[in-house]
Formats: C-alpha cells, sequence, structure tokens
C-alpha cells in the first residue's frame, strides 16, 4: 500500500504545479493570486470527485455494513492522504498572494511567522480538520478498526461530493462570473450536495446500520460505542457551521440580485 501514499504525494502537488504552470502562460494578465487560486480549486476539484467516485464503488460493494470489505477504503484513504496536506500549503499560497494584491505588502513582502500566523487565524478550522484528518481519521482507519466497516469509510468520502461545486462557485467569483446564471446554479447545487452528502449522510449511516440490526434510527446512537457518537458529532459539527455560512452568503447574495433586479426596473420606469 506505500505506492499508493507516494502516488497522492506526486499526483496532487504535481496537478497543482502543472495547473499553475498553464495558467501562467495561458493568462498572462493574471496575477500569482490568481493562479495560485484557482490551480488550488482545481485540484480541490479533482479530488473531490474521486474521493466521491471511489465511496460511491465502496458503498455499493458493501452490503452488510459492518463485515464487507473493499481495497478501496484503505486504499484510497492512503492515496488520499498526502492530499490533505499539500492543501494546506496550497491554502496558504493562495492566501499570501491575495493579501499581497490587496495591498498588505508591507507584512506579506515575504514569506514569514506573520504571514504563516495570519494565514492560521484566518482558515483555522479548515486547517485543523485537514489535521484531524490525518492524525486521527487515517490511523483509525488503517489501524484500529481491524477492517470493519467498510461501508461507513465509503459513505465519509462521498461527503467530498460537494467539493467540485464550491470549487467551481469559487472560480467563476475569481473570473468575475457571480453575476452569471452558470454561478447562481451552481450556487443552488454547493447548497444541495452539502446538505445532502455532509449532514444528512450522517442520519443514513445511522439508518442503514438499524436496518440490518433491527434497530429503531433514534435508537441506533444507543447501540454505538460512545466513541463511534462522538467521532460522528466532531465531523458533522464543522459541517453545520459551514452550511449555516453558505446559507448567510446565498441570502446575501439573493438580496444583492433583488436590489439589482428592483433598481433595474426603476430605472426602466423612469
Amino acid at each position: 500500500m506505500l505506492h499508493l501514499l507516494c502516488c497522492g504525494a506526486a499526483v496532487f502537488p504535481g496537478l497543482f504545479y502543472s495547473f499553475s504552470k498553464v495558467l501562467k502562460v495561458t493568462f498572462k494578465h493574471w496575477s500569482d493570486a490568481d493562479v495560485f487560486s484557482i490551480s488550488e480549486r482545481l485540484v480541490s476539484a479533482i479530488h473531490g470527485a474521486l474521493a466521491t467516485t471511489a465511496g460511491l464503488v465502496i458503498v455499493s460493494s458493501c452490503r452488510d455494513t459492518m463485515t464487507d470489505t473493499h481495497w478501496l477504503a484503505n486504499g484510497f484513504v492512503l492515496f488520499g492522504a498526502p492530499y490533505m496536506t499539500y492543501d494546506i500549503f496550497a491554502m496558504y499560497l493562495s492566501h499570501y498572494h491575495i493579501q499581497k494584491v490587496k495591498g498588505h505588502r508591507g507584512t506579506y513582502s515575504s514569506h514569514s511567522l506573520a504571514t504563516l500566523k495570519a494565514f492560521l487565524m484566518k482558515e483555522w478550522l479548515l486547517v485543523l480538520h485537514h489535521l484531524s484528518l490525518l492524525i486521527i481519521f487515517l490511523p483509525i482507519t488503517l489501524f484500529f478498526r481491524r477492517d470493519l466497516g467498510d461501508f461507513f469509510v465509503g459513505c465519509l468520502l462521498t461527503t467530498e461530493f460537494s467539493t467540485p461545486f464550491i470549487s467551481l462557485g469559487k472560480i467563476l467569483i475569481q473570473l468575475g462570473l457571480d453575476d452569471t446564471r452558470l454561478h447562481r446554479i451552481n450556487g443552488v447545487m454547493v447548497l444541495v450536495s452539502f446538505f445532502t452528502c455532509r449532514i444528512l449522510i450522517f442520519p443514513f449511516m445511522y439508518g442503514m446500520y438499524g436496518r440490518q440490526f433491527g434497530v429503531p434510527l433514534h435508537r441506533v446512537a444507543l447501540h454505538l460505542p460512545l466513541h463511534c457518537n462522538l467521532g460522528n458529532l466532531a465531523i458533522l459539527a464543522p459541517q453545520i457551521y459551514w452550511f449555516i455560512l453558505l446559507l448567510k452568503k446565498a441570502n446575501r447574495l439573493y438580496q444583492r440580485q433583488r436590489r439589482t433586479d428592483g433598481g433595474g426596473r426603476v430605472s426602466s420606469q423612469r
């Protein structure tokens, strides 16, 4: 399995490097902030698509939620582990160059502890999420679950289904296409996919477990070890927080669109 880890360590940074080089040549007027930000989002979308595909293959292959196994459960976790480390670095690069473009040239004249601290303060939850997956989820998946529950590993991988839509939304904003119909449709897809695959996936997992063992959904948590419930809660809590942020952002965009449309109608009537 070591070859999967090495493969992931080569693929994701390699894609980021390749995208940044191609974008610099293709869009010569773009700043480093544009190039690195969009490159990061493209790689993020690819990882999300691969994780979702692997998750669906695992889930569809496991009839027994506890004992059925699929090689992708451990295989993709190993392949995807380097992505978490790479993505922290890529997010830092994007943050650094975006702040530089915004005029903070004094602080961001060069990489330093101050720039790293500013990044960590701004993106602390995402960084914590990535590190938790590396430090907690990875060892549990590979060493402590004794090849049980591949079905649930597959379900957790499908939570990445919303990532390509989130990435596309940020790319469209970067390209100045945030007032287009495509961006609005993609925004709806972000909300639907995020709610379905990052929040509803948890009652789905509990429901499938309960159906197999004849336990009502509202009592499944009582039949599971405490550490399983706490682990699921630790993963679910930030998802709910991020979903609330997405709803607030969607509401701001909707209100802005209403004001724009209202102003346009008033102007045309005059």
